[in-house]
C-alpha cells in the first residue's frame, strides 16, 4: 500500500530555534524552515526529517538519529570541540571519550540535542 510513497521521519523538540542552531550550526546539516517547522535534510537531502514543536514536550528516551562515521574518535573529538557532551550510561563499558568499543556491535557514542533527544555516532564498517 505504501511501497512507493515518499515517507519521511519526524521528531519533536521544545525550541525550534535551538534545534535549528544545533542541527545546522553544530552538526552542519542542511536545515530549512517549512510552514513554521524545520526540515532537516539527511543523507544529502534524500531523507527529509521534520522537526516540530510539541506542547508538553518530553525528550525521547531512545536514540532518534544515528550518524554513521568513518572514524568515531575524530567525530567524538569534533563534537566535543563544538561543546557537545557525550552521554555516559551506567552498565556500559565506555572509554574516557564516552565510546563503547565492544565485540557486539560497532563503536558507538551517544549525545543529546538541546531538547534532550538522544543521538549517536557510530563507526561504519569498511567498504
Amino acid at each position: 500500500m505504501f511501497k512507493h510513497t515518499k515517507a519521511f521521519s519526524g521528531f519533536a523538540v521544545d525550541d525550534l530555534e535551538a534545534a535549528r542552531a544545533f542541527y545546522e550550526g553544530t552538526l552542519g546539516l542542511d536545515v530549512s524552515p517549512e510552514m513554521g517547522l524545520l526540515n532537516v535534510r539527511l543523507d544529502g537531502g534524500a531523507r527529509p526529517t521534520l522537526v516540530y514543536p510539541k506542547p508538553g514536550f518530553e525528550p525521547a528516551t531512545y536514540t532518534i538519529l544515528n550518524f554513521p562515521v568513518d572514524d568515531i574518535d575524530a567525530a567524538v573529538d569534533a563534537l566535543t570541540e563544538r561543546g557537545v557532551a557525550m552521554e555516559v550510561y551506567e552498565g556500559f563499558d565506555q572509554d574516557e571519550k564516552g565510546i563503547v568499543r565492544g565485540p557486539d556491535g560497532p563503536p558507538i557514542a551517544w549525545f543529546r540535542d538541546p531538547a534532550g533527544n538522544i543521538l549517536s555516532v557510530l563507526e561504519a564498517e569498511g567498504p
